[in-house]
């Protein structure tokens, strides 16, 4: 009787916070969906087409390197130098296309993403084969590359006269009446979906984020795998300071100053693991947005800049919190499981 009436119990106890897990980017949207509800009540002018665009295209860089971020964080690593590197890749280019006004868009993309792989494969040779831990080598790595940055630039801006209309309408231009920069990112997100879901690769990376023991066992390289990740990292951060520089027209040698910040908040807010493993990519995109939102709300909403901070500080800790009980209550679970 006692084992016919034990599975019963354990369904009982299952924790609701396993379920949620379950469920969290259907959350998340609703979150969103109920935020951009309260907002448009409290100013008419949020959900204005033209609004909608501006909040789209700031948006697209960060979610842009979220997805990068998502993978080093689901291999249990972290990347810091990502502001730095996108800024050194912006700067490169920047001052390329000033000195040679005919560069084509292709080639200054092309650039960036080259000066981005270099940096990633850098970070990945220091963690993968020389054993760094990730935050030390990144956090490193982070103040050489801006060191450089201002190095190559002789702490001068380059501003939007000497860069040509073609560089600029990189970001600012439109294809089918969507803007370049949106349709950039779709594509990277693309490009994310097929790597994540149907390549080896994609799957040794949460392996590996999963259980690093029996990914070797398995055959597993972790040294290829976070040589993949972090160049990847780089390859979208160095696209991202094309995209930045475009965008706003200047560089300068403290651009995306602590935007590691923000990058990381968003997958967090997307249900990211940081202890490894776990992370979807709609959940890194739907965080991506929510950041967006708020720092587009809160200054409509007339919030005073000294608290918009605060805000998104307690929103992100109240994500962790929540990834916390979850991921506590699906161990619990498989726990209780194990035992039936």
């Amino acid at each position: 009787m006692m084992d016919e009436t034990l599975p019963t119990n354990i369904e009982k106890k299952e924790s609701k916070l396993a379920k949620i897990g379950q469920f969290r980017e259907i959350g998340l949207l609703v979150f969103i969906v109920i935020l951009v509800i309260a907002v448009q009540l409290r100013n008419s002018s949020f959900l204005t087409l033209e609004n909608i665009s501006d909040m789209a295209t700031n948006t697209a860089i960060l979610s842009i390197l979220a997805v990068g971020m998502m993978l080093v964080l689901v291999t249990r690593g972290i990347d810091l130098s990502i502001g730095a590197t996108l800024a050194l890749s912006g700067m490169i280019v920047a001052q390329f296309v000033s000195n040679h006004p005919g560069t084509s868009p292709v080639i200054a993309i092309l650039m960036g993403i080259g000066i981005g792989i270099v940096c990633g494969l850098v970070i990945g040779g220091l963690v993968s084969y020389l054993g760094v831990l990730p935050i030390i080598a990144t956090l490193a790595m982070m103040n050489i590359f801006r060191g450089l940055t201002y190095m190559v630039s002789d702490g001068k801006w380059i501003s939007s006269y000497q860069m040509s209309e073609s560089f600029v309408g990189i970001a600012t231009s439109k294809l089918l009446g969507v803007n370049t920069l949106i349709i950039i990112a779709l594509i990277v997100y693309a490009f994310a979906i097929y790597f994540i879901g149907h390549t080896r690769t994609g799957r040794q990376i949460y392996a590996v984020g999963s259980n690093p023991e029996s990914a070797k066992v398995t055959g597993i390289s972790e040294k290829k795998v976070f040589i993949i990740v972090y160049t990847l990292m780089g390859g979208l951060s160095g696209l991202s300071g094309v995209l930045w520089v475009s965008k706003f027209a200047s560089a300068q040698g403290d651009t995306a100053t602590g935007y590691e910040l923000s990058v990381i908040a968003a997958c967090i807010l997307g249900g990211v693991s940081i202890a490894g493993g776990a992370g979807k990519l709609s959940g890194v995109i739907l965080g991506a947005f929510l950041i967006g939102i708020l720092n587009n709300a809160l200054p409509l909403l007339n919030v005073s800049p000294f608290w918009q901070k605060g805000i998104e500080g307690s929103i992100i800790l109240a994500a962790v919190l929540l990834n916390v009980m979850v991921k506590r209550g699906v161990e619990r679970n498989n726990l209780l499981k194990r035992r039936v």
